[in-house]
């Protein structure tokens, strides 16, 4: 039988750090996004590379799609603060109306949480010059500033969807009651 629960509502609330966080997400990564599209037209940002390839004719659509396909996923993350993480939409054809099963929402946010921690996180590394990590050079320390204000904040990406994925579990688990 289906169960109706408007759309923005919760079967049970959700913590106000949670819903702070999953509002926030798609403005924090935002910069990261915003800094990537002059690369698309081989502007560099004041990263010195020599040894550079010439920007191929896909790059262009290949890093705008890239930039949307990144808050459109910050966005989906809203799912798991939101009524339509926990039913499906009625428009769903053959689900529409039903529960999202816990773990159909859980196991893929916990997977692209630690895909990004796995891709971010080694980057205060490459800052650093540890582990054979190099950060790309810049003309100067202004550039190497504002890339670093710019890319740094989607480190919190993937902690941010851990603790979302997790608080989600917290609220919907069958013990709960």
């Amino acid at each position: 039988m289906p169960i109706t629960l408007p759309l923005g509502d919760t079967e049970r609330p959700v913590p106000r750090w949670a819903l702070r966080l999953a509002k926030a997400l798609p403005f924090i990564v935002l910069p990261h996004c915003l800094w990537r599209l002059p690369f698309a037209v081989n502007y560099t940002m004041g990263a010195v590379d020599p040894d550079a390839p010439a920007v191929p004719w896909w790059a262009p659509g290949y890093v705008v799609g890239l930039s949307v396909l990144t808050e459109a996923l910050c966005l989906l993350t809203t799912g798991l603060v939101a009524g339509w993480g926990e039913v499906f939409p009625r428009r769903i054809p053959l689900v529409g109306g039903r529960r999202v099963p816990v773990l159909a929402a859980v196991v893929p946010a916990v997977l692209g949480g630690l895909a990004l921690v796995a891709l971010f996180d080694p980057m205060p590394l490459a800052w650093a010059g540890v582990l054979g990590l190099e950060e790309v050079p810049y003309r100067n320390g202004w550039w190497c500033a504002l890339a670093r204000v710019c890319t740094g904040p989607a480190m919190l990406w993937g902690p941010i969807v851990l603790a979302l994925a997790w608080a989600y579990y917290c609220r919907r688990r069958p013990d709960v009651r």
